[in-house]
């Protein structure tokens, strides 16, 4: 497998790099940095790691207003 592009609501947020028998993650827009430099099992494990940071940090954001 070669690097592939992870999209969260239709925008490139991140590759993934093979890394030995995992999948290395690699951030391009700051708000999913948290998961930079992770290795997950599949590009659907990272796919569901963002959709969770981005609830939280909305239901966070939410609880503040």
């Amino acid at each position: 497998m070669q690097k592939q592009v992870i999209e969260f609501g239709g925008e490139p947020v991140g590759i993934v790099i093979p890394d030995a028998d995992r999948l290395k993650f690699i951030a391009v827009k700051f708000h999913v940095i948290d998961l930079d430099e992770q290795r997950f099992g599949s590009a659907d494990e990272v796919r569901l790691a963002i959709r969770e940071l981005v609830r939280s940090r909305n239901g966070a954001s939410a609880a503040h207003v």
